[in-house]
């Protein structure tokens, strides 16, 4: 076991345990006499969502939070650290022992919100909160096999973690600390003049620059070995934060994109995956495209050439004076359609134009004539194809 002793701007403890398998198991104890091991039912998906300070944690944890279809808040790891002691270590730019975070945080996340999936909001920040994370993995992974194929599976559902580390350079960093400082620093003295709205809270950190440089150099010497201590573990994203906000959620849109196989039960994805990827026929569709069009050309031409005809004659004049929305419905009655293999030219010419076409065939009874003896009325069927069209619409909005 080994034995650090704690930074030394935290006067009230002299000596942390740093031993990830000493903390884990006690947590984890506590946690099974707590709530019984059927009881231990933990996030789905957990979302380790680390950066730099200033780096936009707060800004972009609604947006992931979205991105993901969560539908919990996320946990702010330092918003559960609240004592006196541990308020004064954080305000230092210190940082509180890691069997308090580990505690807190299991006690929080097995709560039921979070069953789905939850994001992790500045954690871990240390090597020994990363390997009590890897533990945690393993035993949850432990709980999916125990109870696969029992009743309670629903409840045990095989987890699926993602390392997320929005990056910014020290300069950047400190000057958003600081610029997050007068912000709060103003938004403080309105509310202390108005006596509307609540004080935030405010920092050392944001005040001093000396203050907010030792904080980002301990997320460099501490938080950021840890973070990438888990890249071939779990799903890596590392995400550029210098830009604007936009420029940052685009970042991470693109990271987060969905995979089946990183997050479907292996049964289900089994089942399922058998279907094609929309990707992949995408791949070879424009080759295919063309092939069927030269077919068509050189061993269909007649019909071909008629129906381009009525493409261009009939349905193009329809198509152009839906171009604000984006959407036109031809109807035909052309029998010409009765021919599958004219559908089929429909469909690739307008495919080829960059238009979408979907075809329907309609069948409408018509009277004819009336039976003067019976009443009867006798109809006779008419088809009727209706082709939609859809197509990027302008962008010129109408008031």
């Amino acid at each position: 076991m080994d034995i650090d002793i704690i930074p030394e701007e935290d006067p009230h403890v002299d000596l942390e345990i740093k031993d990830a398998h000493v903390i884990f198991n006690t947590v984890w104890e506590e946690l099974e006499e707590e709530l019984g091991h059927e009881g231990l039912r933990f996030p789905k998906e957990i979302i380790l969502l680390g950066g730099a300070p200033g780096s936009g944690k707060g800004t972009q944890t609604d947006f992931i939070t979205k991105a993901r279809g969560l539908k919990c808040p996320p946990v702010v790891i330092s918003s559960l650290l609240t004592s006196p002691e541990m308020e004064d270590i954080k305000n230092k730019g210190g940082m509180v022992g890691d069997r308090e975070v580990i505690t807190l945080l299991f006690k929080k996340i097995i709560e039921e919100p979070f069953r789905d999936g939850v994001i992790l909001d500045g954690f871990p920040r240390t090597r020994v909160q990363v390997e009590c994370m890897k533990l945690l993995g393993d035993r949850i992974n432990n709980l999916y096999l125990e109870f696969r194929n029992s009743p309670l599976e629903k409840n045990f559902r095989r987890p699926t973690f993602h390392v997320m580390v929005l990056f910014v350079e020290e300069k950047t960093s400190v000057e958003r600390q600081l610029y997050r400082g007068r912000q709060i620093e103003a938004h403080n003295r309105e509310v202390k003049e108005t006596g509307i709205g609540e004080i935030k809270e405010l920092r050392d950190t944001d005040l001093s620059p000396e203050a907010a440089q030792k904080r980002y150099r301990v997320f460099k010497e501490k938080t950021w070995d840890a973070l990438q201590s888990l890249k071939e573990i779990y799903h890596y994203h590392f995400i550029n934060a210098e830009g604007s906000i936009q420029e940052v959620e685009e970042n991470i849109l693109n990271e987060l994109q969905y995979q089946s196989l990183l997050e479907l039960d292996p049964r289900t994805f089994e089942c399922l995956r058998h279907i094609p990827l929309a990707s992949e026929i995408i791949l070879g569709a424009r080759q295919e495209l063309v092939k069927r069009l030269d077919e068509y050309s050189l061993e269909h031409n007649m019909l071909f050439t008629d129906v381009l005809k009525i493409i261009e004659q009939k349905f193009m004049p329809i198509v152009q004076r839906h171009a604000l929305s984006g959407r036109a419905v031809v109807n035909s009655e052309n029998t010409i359609f009765a021919n599958p293999l004219a559908i089929a030219m429909v469909i690739d010419i307008f495919s080829e134009r960059g238009y979408h076409a979907v075809v329907d065939k309609h069948v409408m009874q018509v009277p004819e004539k009336v039976d003067l003896q019976s009443g009867e009325i006798c109809c006779f069927n008419k088809d009727i194809y209706r082709i939609q069209v859809t197509f990027k619409g302008s962008e010129i909005r109408r008031g």
